[in-house]
C-alpha cells in the first residue's frame, strides 16, 4: 500500500479485477442454478404485482418528468409505463422490494440478491428493444437469467464474511456493487471500463441502515434497493462513455472506501465465486415477513391453532418467550410504538403477535387499520427475545444456515405450552421440494390481481418452463407483463 502523497497510479484493487473477470469469464452449468434463477425471477415478478396494490408504491413509478416517455424504454411489468433504464431499474427494484417479499441471504450481511432484477430486467430489455428495432439480434431471457446467477453470487459471497451492517452502512450498497458489475457486461463495456464502473461504485457514498432500525424506521428501506439499481445502472452508463475510473478506490490510504467505511478493514473472502449463493437462496414463500422471523411466523401460526384446540385466546397468555439467534435480535427485536408499515415488518413481536391472534400475516396486516386492534400491542408486549448461543452457531454453520426460532406461550393460570421450535423455514434449501410447489403458486394468486385469465396463461406458459422461457427475447418477455386491468 503506498503513502498518502504517492501519486503513482496503482493497479486495480484485486477484489474489483475478481468480480469483473468472474462476469466476464464464468460460464453457469448446473442446473439447479439455472432452475434456481428462474424461479428467482418468477417470484421477484410476482412480488412487484403485489406491490401494486399499494398506493404508497405506486406513487413513486413513472418518469421522472410527468409525461415523459421514451422509445424503445423499457418496460415497467404491470403498468402501461415506458422508461429510459435508469429510471425504470428504480420502479421494478422498488416494486420488488416494496413488501420485504423476495428472496433473501444471511450470512455476516444481510440482503436480498432478487433485488439486482430492478437494473438486469431494466437494461436487458431497453437493449432488447432496441436491437430488435434496428434488426439486430436481440437479448434473450436466458442471458438474464444468467446475470441473476451471477448478481446473486457477487452479493452473496461478499456477504458471507463482511459485515456492512457492523459499520452503519445498508446492505443495499452490495446490489449496487452486483448491478453495476452484470450491467456492464450486458452493456457490452470492455474489461477497462467494467474495473472503471465498480470503481465508481465504492466511490459513490453508501446508504446509511437508519432507515431500517428503531427510531427511524420507515419506508425508504422498500426503495433503497431500487435506488441502488438506477444508480448502478447509471454509473455502467457513465463508464460506457469512456469516463476514467479509481483503480485503488478500495485500499487508497486515507481515502479509500476500506479506511473511509469500513474501519480499515479488507474484504474478507470464504470462496470463490461460482453458483452457490444461487443454489443455496432462501426464499419468501408463505409470509411477507423479514427473513429472520420466518421460523417465527410458522411457529406461530402451529400456536394459533393449539390455542384454539384448548379454547384459549391471546388474553389467557402472560407471556412469550422467544428463542433465538443474535441477528433476530439485532434487527428486529423492538418495543415502543409502531409508527408506519415498515416499522411493523421489521418487528418479530408483531409478525408473532398477528398470527397468533388472526391465523394469518399478509402484506395488508401491516397497514393502519389491523394494527389498530388493541389486541396486537397487548400480545406486543408479553412478547421477549433471547438469545440461544446455538442457535447463533447454527445459523454461522455453513452446513446448517438454520433460521431457528423457539416460542414458549406461559398462559395466566400458570400453564406452560411445549415451545414449538422451527429450525428451517419453507423457503430454505433443506425444504425446496415442499417449497417448490408453493412458490409457483404465490406467482398464479399475483399473476391474478394483475392480468386476467387470457394474459395470465401466456405468461404461464412461458414462465413454467425452462427452454421456452430461456428463448424467448427479453422485450417479447416484458410485453407480456403489460398491464391488462387498472389498479386502485
Amino acid at each position: 500500500m503506498s503513502s498518502y502523497n504517492d501519486n503513482t497510479r496503482p493497479d486495480w484493487d484485486q477484489a474489483l479485477i475478481d468480480i469483473v473477470d468472474y462476469v466476464r469469464d464464468f460460464r453457469p452449468e448446473g442446473t439447479l442454478a439455472w432452475h434456481t434463477a428462474r424461479h428467482v425471477l418468477i417470484d421477484s415478478l410476482g412480488c412487484a404485482m403485489e406491490a401494486l396494490d399499494y398506493p404508497a408504491c405506486r406513487k413513486l413509478l413513472g418518469p421522472w418528468v410527468p409525461g415523459a416517455t421514451l422509445q424503445h424504454g423499457a418496460r415497467v411489468p404491470g403498468t402501461g409505463f415506458q422508461l429510459d433504464p435508469v429510471k425504470a431499474a428504480f420502479d421494478i427494484g422498488t416494486m420488488i422490494r416494496w413488501l420485504d417479499y423476495n428472496d433473501t441471504w444471511l450470512a455476516a450481511e444481510w440482503g436480498h440478491p432478487s433485488d439486482n432484477l430492478g437494473a438486469i430486467l431494466a437494461v436487458a430489455d431497453w437493449m432488447s428493444r432496441n436491437a430488435a428495432a434496428s434488426n439486430r439480434a436481440a437479448l434473450t431471457m436466458r442471458e438474464v437469467l444468467a446475470c441473476v446467477i451471477k448478481a446473486h453470487e457477487i452479493q452473496g459471497v461478499i456477504a458471507l464474511k463482511n459485515s456492512f451492517n457492523q459499520v452503519g452502512l445498508d446492505h443495499v450498497a452490495l446490489v449496487k456493487l452486483a448491478s453495476t458489475a452484470v450491467v456492464s457486461s450486458l452493456l457490452g463495456l470492455n474489461r477497462e471500463q467494467s474495473l472503471a464502473a465498480l470503481s465508481q461504485v465504492f466511490v459513490d457514498g453508501q446508504s446509511l441502515r437508519t432507515y431500517r432500525h428503531a427510531p427511524n424506521t420507515g419506508s425508504r428501506k422498500s426503495w433503497a434497493a431500487g435506488d441502488a439499481c438506477s444508480r448502478a445502472v447509471r454509473l455502467a452508463l457513465i463508464a460506457q462513455t469512456g469516463e476514467m475510473g479509481y483503480p485503488s478506490a478500495l485500499t487508497a490510504p486515507a481515502w479509500g472506501f476500506y479506511d473511509v467505511s469500513f474501519q480499515g478493514r479488507a474484504f474478507r473472502f470464504e470462496r470463490d465465486y461460482g453458483s452457490y449463493v444461487i443454489e443455496n437462496v432462501l426464499f419468501k414463500i408463505s409470509y411477507p415477513a423479514e427473513f429472520h422471523a420466518q421460523s417465527a411466523v410458522e411457529a406461530a401460526m402451529t400456536l394459533h391453532h393449539r390455542l384454539r384446540e384448548l379454547g384459549h385466546s391471546s388474553d389467557d397468555i402472560q407471556k412469550i418467550v422467544i428463542r433465538t439467534q443474535a441477528a433476530c435480535i439485532r434487527i428486529i427485536d423492538k418495543d415502543g410504538p409502531l409508527d408506519n408499515p415498515a416499522d411493523r415488518d421489521h418487528c418479530i413481536q408483531y409478525m408473532v403477535a398477528v398470527p397468533l391472534i388472526f391465523g394469518q400475516l399478509t402484506a395488508a396486516d401491516y397497514e393502519n387499520d389491523v394494527a389498530a386492534d388493541p389486541r396486537i400491542d397487548t400480545l406486543r408486549a408479553k412478547i421477549r427475545c433471547v438469545e440461544d448461543p446455538q442457535l447463533t452457531a447454527d445459523y454461522h454453520d455453513p452446513d446448517k444456515r438454520s433460521i431457528a426460532n423457539g416460542l414458549t406461550v406461559h398462559f395466566k393460570d400458570g400453564s406452560v405450552l411445549e415451545e414449538v421450535l422451527v429450525e428451517y423455514p419453507i423457503g430454505h434449501p433443506r425444504r425446496r421440494d415442499e417449497g417448490l410447489p408453493l412458490l409457483e403458486e404465490k406467482f398464479r394468486r399475483n399473476l391474478a390481481r394483475r392480468f386476467d385469465a387470457t394474459q395470465q396463461q401466456r405468461i404461464l406458459a412461458v414462465s413454467m418452463e425452462q427452454a421456452a422461457l430461456e428463448r424467448m427475447p427479453v422485450h417479447d418477455f416484458m410485453d407480456l407483463f403489460v398491464a391488462s386491468r387498472q389498479h386502485g
